[in-house]
C-alpha cells in the first residue's frame, strides 16, 4: 500500500476515534471512556505520523516522552482537585506555545513559500503566542500569583491598538517578503506574546471560565492552523474540533452569564475599588448551629445543594456526596443544582462531583432547578455566592445586575455554608446572607457537613 495513502487512512481512524470520544465526554458515565477513545485515537496519529516522516534524530522524541510522561504522572498524583483551572490554564498554554514552535519550525526549515503556507504559519504563531502568555496570566491570576481583580491603566485601549497595528503590519511584511528579513517575524512573534499578556489582564477573576474556554478554543484555533502551515491533516483535524467546541462552550458561558464575549474582555468586570453594598443591605444575619442545621435537614422531604467555589477549596464534594445519601435514605429528594460559572473553570462543579461518584442524573441545571425550586424545602448553598445572588435580580446598580442566577432564596428555607460573609469575586454583598428565611452555619464546608453527617448517624 502506497505509505501516504496508509498515512491517511490511519488519520482517518483517529478523527473518527477523536469524534466518538467527544461525544462520550457529554456523559459522565462514558466520559473516561471518551478520555481512553481520544487518547487512543491520538496515539494513533503519533505513532502514524513518526513512522511516515523523515524524522532526524528520535533520542529528541524519546527524550520528550519520557520528561512528558514524568510530568503528567506526576500532575495525574499530586495536582488537587482545587488547582484543576490552574492545570487547564497550563495545558492551553502548552497547546499555544507548541503551536507557536511548530509554526516556526515551518518557517525555518518549509521549503514552500507560497502565500497559503505563510499565512497559515503567521495564524499560528500568532495565535499560538497569544495562547501561551493569555493562559500563563490566567494561570497566575488563578494561583494567587498575579491579582484576581482586572488590571486597567490609562491608555489601554491605545496600546493595545498599537500593539495589533504593529503586528498587522510586520504580518504583512512577513508575507510579502518571507525571506527578506528575519526582523519581520521576530516582530511578530514577540508582540503576540505580549498580546496575550494585555489582552488577560484587564479581564477579572469572576470571568475565568469564559477566559479558560476562550483561551482553549485558541489553542485548537492554533493547532488548526498549524497544520495548514506543515500539511497535517489530522492536526487540522484536531484542532478544529477543540476550536470549535471552546467557541461553543463560551458562547454558553456567556449566555448564563447575561453578557457579551466583548463586555468580558473589555468590560475590567470585577474592577472595584471597594466591596459594593448590594440593595437591601440593611437586615440581620441568622447563624444556625449544626444540630439546628440538623433538625432541619432531617424533617425534609426534599432537598437541593447549591456548590460553589468554596465546596472545591474545602474539598467537600465526598462528604456532600454522603450526606446527600444519608438524606435520601431518610426518605428526602436529593438533587444538586449547578450553576454554569460556579468555580473557576468550565464545568468545575460538574467535575468535582463526579469524582465524588455523585450520580450524573442528579446534577440539575440552573434553568430546570429554577422551574420547581420554590417548592424545594431546604436549599443548602456550599461555599457559592454570586451564583446565588439575589442583587442580580433585585438592584439594578449591582455590577452583576441581569446575570442569570439559581434562585435559591425561593426556597422554603436556605442553609448558606460559609467561613463568613465575605463577597465573592464580584465583589459585592450578597443580600442572600440576610433574608428572613436564611441561615448560615458558619465554618469550614468539609466541617460543617460532616458534623451534620454525624448527627444523622448517632440517631
Amino acid at each position: 500500500m502506497d505509505r501516504i495513502l496508509l498515512i491517511n487512512l490511519v488519520y482517518i481512524v483517529a478523527a473518527v476515534l477523536f469524534i466518538i470520544g467527544l461525544k462520550m465526554l457529554t456523559s459522565q458515565e462514558h466520559a473516561r471512556r471518551g478520555n481512553l477513545i481520544s487518547s487512543a485515537g491520538m496515539f494513533l496519529a503519533v505513532v502514524i505520523t513518526l513512522i511516515g516522516g523523515e524524522i532526524i534524530a528520535f533520542h529528541w522524541i524519546i527524550i520528550g516522552v519520557i520528561a512528558g510522561g514524568i510530568i503528567g504522572g506526576f500532575a495525574a498524583r499530586f495536582v488537587k482537585m482545587t488547582q484543576m483551572p490552574e492545570m487547564v490554564a497550563l495545558f492551553n498554554g502548552f497547546g499555544g506555545i507548541a503551536s507557536l514552535l511548530v509554526g516556526w519550525g515551518a518557517y525555518h526549515s518549509g521549503s514552500e513559500r507560497d502565500l497559503f503556507t505563510m499565512t497559515t504559519t503567521f495564524l499560528a504563531v500568532l495565535i499560538g503566542g497569544v495562547t501561551f502568555t493569555g493562559s500563563m496570566t490566567a494561570w497566575g491570576k488563578l494561583s494567587g500569583a498575579v491579582t484576581g481583580k482586572p488590571v486597567l491603566f490609562r491608555g489601554q485601549m491605545i496600546v493595545n491598538g498599537i500593539l495589533f497595528v504593529i503586528i498587522l503590519l510586520s504580518g504583512a511584511l512577513f508575507l510579502m517578503t518571507p525571506w527578506a528579513d528575519y526582523s519581520f517575524f521576530a516582530v511578530l512573534v514577540v508582540c503576540s506574546l505580549i498580546l496575550g499578556v494585555m489582552a488577560v489582564i484587564p479581564i477579572g477573576g469572576a470571568d475565568m471560565p469564559v477566559v479558560i474556554s476562550l483561551l482553549n478554543s485558541y489553542s485548537g484555533i492554533a493547532a488548526c492552523a498549524a497544520g495548514f502551515a506543515i500539511g497535517n491533516n489530522i492536526l487540522i483535524v484536531s484542532g478544529a474540533l477543540v476550536g470549535a467546541s471552546g467557541l461553543i462552550l463560551t458562547n454558553v458561558m456567556c449566555k448564563a452569564m447575561n453578557r457579551s464575549l466583548g463586555n468580558v474582555l473589555f468590560g475590567g468586570f470585577g474592577a472595584v475599588k471597594e466591596v459594593k453594598k448590594a440593595a437591601g443591605g440593611r437586615g440581620e444575619v441568622k447563624p444556625v448551629s449544626a444540630q439546628d442545621a440538623y433538625y432541619i435537614l432531617e424533617a425534609a422531604e426534599s432537598v437541593v445543594f447549591v456548590p460553589g467555589y468554596g465546596m472545591a477549596v474545602a474539598q467537600a464534594q465526598h462528604a456532600l456526596r454522603e450526606l446527600g445519601e444519608i438524606l435520601e435514605e431518610n426518605g428526602a429528594e436529593v438533587r444538586y443544582a449547578i450553576h454554569p460559572v460556579a468555580g473557576r473553570m468550565p464545568g468545575h462543579m460538574n467535575v468535582l462531583l463526579a469524582e465524588a461518584d455523585v450520580p450524573y442524573e442528579k446534577l440539575i441545571e440552573m434553568d430546570e432547578i429554577n422551574r420547581s425550586i420554590a417548592s424545594v424545602d431546604v436549599c443548602v448553598v456550599v461555599g457559592a455566592n454570586d451564583v446565588v445572588n439575589p442583587a442580580a435580580r433585585e438592584d439594578r446598580n449591582s455590577s452583576i445586575y441581569g446575570m442569570p442566577i439559581i434562585n435559591a432564596d425561593a426556597a422554603h428555607t436556605v442553609i448558606v455554608l460559609k467561613r463568613s460573609l465575605s463577597p465573592g469575586f464580584a465583589g459585592i454583598d450578597n443580600p442572600l446572607f440576610i433574608k428572613p428565611n436564611t441561615r448560615m452555619l458558619f465554618g469550614d464546608a468539609k466541617s460543617s457537613i460532616e458534623t451534620l453527617t454525624a448527627e444523622f448517624k448517632q440517631t
